[in-house]
């Protein structure tokens, strides 16, 4: 797949890093953001309610087997918020092991939980499912299960987003390819209901980069902010361990999403480990607004560690952070501006 301008907008990217003043609505130490925001939760997700200005926070538990949801209005509260365990994995068959990556989203008047889960008799049979509540506040109420996503290869899939766009709902997921070449690329396709995809499938990425490959072959944990006329995606790559990173994709908002030349990818990881500042595999991350309503927020986790205790898997110690977004003169975002968060 070919990326158009990649190599042009990283030499700019280099140069405003630079030489550029960054812009944001407000530092980290302005927001007054307590990092971490939520102790031992990877694949940080959270929804800010548009009329409360609350915010709904939900992330993988350390143990794989139950989906919770956090609410507090106030960034710095969430870790204090009582955690509503709101579903819990099944004792045979599927959506019983590996209860991963779960995101919370509302639209229809509903709102839907995507999280992947393997089997109890293999848990390494990852797919996708969804969960549906009609509750105004998604602590409360009955949360039904809708099934599994459907895809045309049945194949190790997981990290399901969603996202809507000029009329058009989408769903942008990680899988792994018939061959098994790779452990996951970035599959995209438009979506007729919550819970199933309608039309062509499209790769938006596949982990061909040296820095993509490093332990395992991924590309992941999809997110998407549409800002300054373009729709970006940040997706995370490599091993779970200190090489895990973020990378970048971009298409132009009045594009067709659906054509692979719209999109272009950043060659060089967007977001990585910073040993000076203790932050170790960043990654897996979402988007929200600051309680300004102003400054975009990139959350996110990592470890504040090299040396694992454990395994990738079996080390809890994956905490959710939050630290502002960066603008450059191009309308690019930039996650990192040399300061610690």
């Amino acid at each position: 797949m070919l990326f158009k301008n990649a190599n042009k907008h990283c030499l700019n990217l280099c140069l405003l890093l630079a030489f550029s003043p960054l812009s944001s609505a407000a530092t980290n130490s302005q927001l007054n953001i307590d990092n971490p925001i939520v102790l031992q939760r990877a694949d940080p997700w959270i929804y800010k309610d548009p009329n409360t200005g609350c915010y709904q926070f939900i992330g993988t538990s350390p143990l794989f087997d139950e989906i919770e949801i956090r609410s507090a209005c106030r960034i710095n509260d969430l870790k204090l918020a009582e955690a509503k365990v709101i579903w819990q994995k099944h004792i045979e068959g599927n959506m019983g092991a590996h209860i991963w990556a779960p995101e919370l989203h509302r639209f229809d008047d509903s709102w839907y939980v995507y999280f992947a889960a393997g089997d109890v008799e293999e848990p390494w049979r990852i797919r996708m499912y969804v969960l549906a509540n009609k509750s105004d506040d998604p602590r409360e109420g009955d949360w039904q299960e809708l099934g599994q996503i459907k895809t045309p290869d049945d194949s190790f899939a997981l990290d399901a987003t969603t996202f809507e766009h000029k009329g058009k709902r989408y769903l942008i997921w990680a899988q792994m390819n018939v061959p098994r070449t790779y452990n996951s690329a970035l599959l995209m396709a438009e979506m007729d209901g919550p819970s199933s995809i309608t039309g062509p499938v499209i790769t938006l990425t596949e982990p061909t980069l040296e820095w993509e490959v490093q332990g395992y072959k991924v590309n992941e944990g999809a997110a998407v902010l549409i800002r300054h006329g373009k729709v970006f995606v940040t997706y995370s790559a490599a091993a779970t361990d200190h090489r895990y990173a973020m990378g970048m994709l971009w298409a132009d908002v009045e594009s067709d999403l659906m054509d692979k030349s719209s999109w272009h990818k950043s060659p060089q990881p967007v977001f990585s480990s910073q040993p000076e500042l203790g932050r170790f595999g960043p990654g897996h991350n979402s988007f929200t607004v600051a309680e300004d309503g102003i400054t975009d927020l990139l959350i996110y986790h990592s470890r504040e560690y090299l040396e694992l205790k454990g395994s990738p898997l079996s080390d809890p110690n994956r905490h959710a952070r939050a630290r502002p977004i960066y603008w450059d003169a191009q309308g690019f975002p930039l996650f990192f501006n040399g300061q610690g968060d």
